[in-house]
């Protein structure tokens, strides 16, 4: 009877390691986005090269910056791509402008000793956001700066995405900063839908994002922000330090990714998605364009 107990203990004790490298061999990078077209495919972006590279992932898309900033901070999500710009304002509520390199140098910096979370090397485009609008709108009106929109802003409609309502670096701020601008009505709006809606006359002005390419397919023409209001959002994958240091071959995948593509490039990719391409596809061609995979 001893020599089974002891077989029997040693049996559980071999499946306990056995299960234990196994879950280990089979670690999960999980990675978050939030939910609109350019973060899907970031998103999309880092599963599939980390694969290339060997690694198992999962992709979970959530609403808003801080949801997914808290599930980052909360040990949720493994990884995010965040915007520098994003973070400055939105996280860290700071509203004084500085350049892309100073913006970046202070939220890593700050992220790191607030809440231990990393910054690696920005993928190369800013997705700063842009007032937009119709051709016709801009003639009529003579509208080249954004300084020009406050005398005729209280007979226009403007969309934006839910966010932009209450950030320090939407709304609020763009007031404030540019003497009070008041619209004749502000629509929240999915994002994807707010394009549409401005080339068919349903909004006078559209709070777009830079590297979207229905900008040009619809020939919106965008403001001067002439004050240099919006800050810069440089796209970065962001992680826990922890994580990092845990993981290094991780990080050195996601710094492989750094400077890769361009505003004009994400404009071209964006508007693949955005007309229906899948955006696992879109991911693995930008990866393809840019020598990162075979």
């Amino acid at each position: 009877m001893k020599k089974l107990l002891i077989i029997v203990i040693l049996v559980i004790i071999a499946g306990g390691v056995a299960y234990y490298y196994m879950n280990k061999s089979e670690n999960v990078i999980r990675i978050g986005h939030k939910e609109y077209t350019e973060q899907r495919l970031v998103g999309q972006v880092m599963s599939e090269y980390l694969r290339y590279k060997g690694f198992k992932t999962s992709t979970t898309e959530l609403t808003g910056t801080m949801l997914v900033f808290t599930a980052l901070d909360n040990g949720d999500i493994d990884v995010y791509p965040e915007l520098t710009g994003t973070a400055y304002g939105a996280i860290l509520k700071q509203d004084k402008i500085i350049g892309s390199k100073e913006t970046y140098n202070y939220v890593k910096k700050h992220m790191e000793e607030k809440y231990g979370v990393t910054w690696l090397k920005p993928l190369g485009w800013n997705n700063t956001y842009v007032l937009s609008v119709r051709e016709e709108t801009q003639k009529k009106y003579n509208l080249k700066t954004i300084d020009d929109l406050i005398a005729v802003a209280p007979e226009m409609i403007m969309a934006c995405d839910k966010e932009f309502q209450n950030r320090a670096d939407g709304l609020p701020g763009l007031q404030k900063f540019y003497g009070g601008i008041n619209f004749k009505k502000v629509i929240p709006m999915d994002q994807g839908l707010t394009y549409a809606a401005l080339n068919q006359g349903d909004i006078d002005i559209n709070v777009s994002y830079a590297t979207d390419g229905r900008i040009a397919k619809f020939n919106l023409k965008n403001l001067n922000d002439n004050k240099n209001f919006f800050p810069p959002y440089n796209v970065t994958p962001i992680l826990k330090i922890k994580f990092a240091e845990s993981h290094p071959e991780v990080v050195k995948a996601l710094e492989e990714l750094g400077d890769k593509w361009s505003d004009a490039d994400m404009q071209k990719y964006n508007l693949m998605v955005d007309e229906g391409q899948d955006t696992k596809k879109v991911a693995n061609i930008m990866l393809k364009k840019a020598g990162l995979i075979k």
